[in-house]
């Protein structure tokens, strides 16, 4: 991701920030624009967030700046990136940075932390890896069902760990999974994302997540969240590709 401006900002650094602080700041912290970013599809905001005398970079979507989809909802993209990162944080395993709904200078919208990816990193030899951490997104995109898993929307950091966004277009009760991470498709899910899935079946059934969801999304999304993650857990399979609509998004990158 590239902002018109380079401003100089005094923040720390988001693996110095644990995500409770991170989702604190965020939410009550003030914003301030200091450029855009002019690749994105939607307004998507470069901000300063302080409070008190912690401050971060971050990414700012005004709800405003949404443009409409015809298979999605108007005005609800913020939301399902709020709820990308309620399933993530569920989880355990950090895929997506921590992420809030709040007002800002152009109104209500998502906020979230800025994460500086590796720049070194070869996005083509990476989504052709078959990283641990690369297989956890892929089971969470099968989640979220998510329909914009490009390669630029992975963020892989120095130390091995790769985060993931935009995932504005998630959480359609209708099956949309497009993505570039195919390389498990119809292989045996690991046992650490048979333990997940079964905690979140759980979690959504009746825990904490099935009710921020159902605050984020229509009941029908929900439920929809919760049958992907039966089926997962019925089959076992990492799935496969749809042949019912494209199943890598364009551009892949």
């Amino acid at each position: 991701m590239s902002a018109e401006s380079e401003p100089t900002l005094s923040e720390v650094p988001a693996a110095g920030l644990d995500d409770e602080t991170a989702i604190r700041l965020l939410r009550e912290g003030q914003l301030e624009v200091a450029g855009r970013l002019i690749e994105a599809t939607n307004m998507t905001l470069y901000c300063s967030v302080r409070l008190g005398g912690l401050s971060a970079a971050c990414v700012y979507k005004p709800v405003r700046g949404e443009r409409p989809l015809w298979d999605f909802p108007d005005g609800t993209l913020a939301a399902r990136e709020v709820a990308a990162y309620e399933v993530s944080a569920a989880t355990g395993w950090r895929i997506v940075p921590p992420t809030v709904y709040r007002d800002g200078p152009f109104g209500p919208g998502m906020c979230q932390l800025w994460i500086d990816a590796d720049s070194e990193t070869d996005l083509m030899v990476l989504i052709r890896s078959r990283q641990p951490s690369l297989r956890r997104m892929a089971v969470f995109d099968a989640i979220v069902n998510n329909a914009d898993r490009k390669g630029g929307h992975l963020l892989p950091l120095a130390d091995g760990h790769i985060y993931g966004v935009d995932h504005g277009v998630s959480f359609a009760a209708e099956d949309k999974l497009r993505t570039v991470l195919w390389q498990w498709r119809g292989k045996p899910l690991s046992r650490d994302a048979m333990n997940v899935l079964t905690r979140l079946e759980r979690d959504l059934e009746q825990g904490r997540l099935g009710r921020r969801l159902r605050e984020l999304l229509t009941l029908a999304e929900v439920e929809a969240t919760w049958s992907r993650v039966r089926r997962l857990l019925n089959t076992g399979l990492h799935p496969l590709p749809s042949k019912d609509w494209p199943a890598i998004p364009w551009p892949p990158i």
